[in-house]
């Protein structure tokens, strides 16, 4: 009997035209950029890795946002949460992607240091940070979708849910 393993895939959903999954292999189709970075990873300190991978503003492009991006301010309104295998969940801005705005070269890496993804899923890279927090691994999910006061909240099983805040935070 032969078993075959389904590789993973990127789900991006929310408020997009085309609901699509994409392998690292598909990931890998679209037009990629390549990031040295440096980060404070708080369990194994100093990390630097080189990543390979479509941005994740050509990435989100492919599942048709619906986003009218002639205008300028409604897009402000559009974030992005990034969830991993792990259930480790990043949020973004739809500005940090966007060329108009931000424009940064956050990936979803579908190489690091050389070493394809195929198997573990690709990687979201934030060369800017300082902290690897938002560094997601084995990326299963892309949720796009407007917040702001007035609209409708996301399903739960959508986005990350904040379950644990230290009771420390300031008032």
């Amino acid at each position: 009997m032969t078993t075959t393993t389904a590789l993973p895939a990127v789900r991006f959903h929310g408020s997009v035209e085309k609901p699509l999954r994409l392998t690292v292999a598909e990931l890998r189709a679209l037009p990629a950029d390549r990031v040295e970075v440096s980060f404070d990873c708080l369990a194994e300190g100093e990390q630097r890795h080189g990543y390979e991978g479509p941005r994740l503003w050509d990435a989100v492009r492919a599942a048709r946002p619906r986003i009218d991006l002639r205008g300028r301010k409604q897009r402000l309104r559009f974030l992005l949460t990034v969830t991993g295998a792990d259930g480790h969940c990043a949020v973004l801005s739809w500005a940090e992607i966007d060329p108009d705005f931000g424009g940064q070269r956050i990936l979803l890496a579908t190489s690091v240091d050389g070493a394809p993804l195929d198997v573990a899923g690709p990687q979201l890279v934030v060369p800017t940070d300082r902290c690897g927090g938002r560094y997601v691994g084995g990326v299963t999910d892309v949720w796009v979708g407007p917040v702001a006061p007035g609209l409708p909240a996301p399903e739960t099983a959508d986005v990350c849910e904040i379950t644990d805040l230290p009771s420390q935070l300031p008032r």
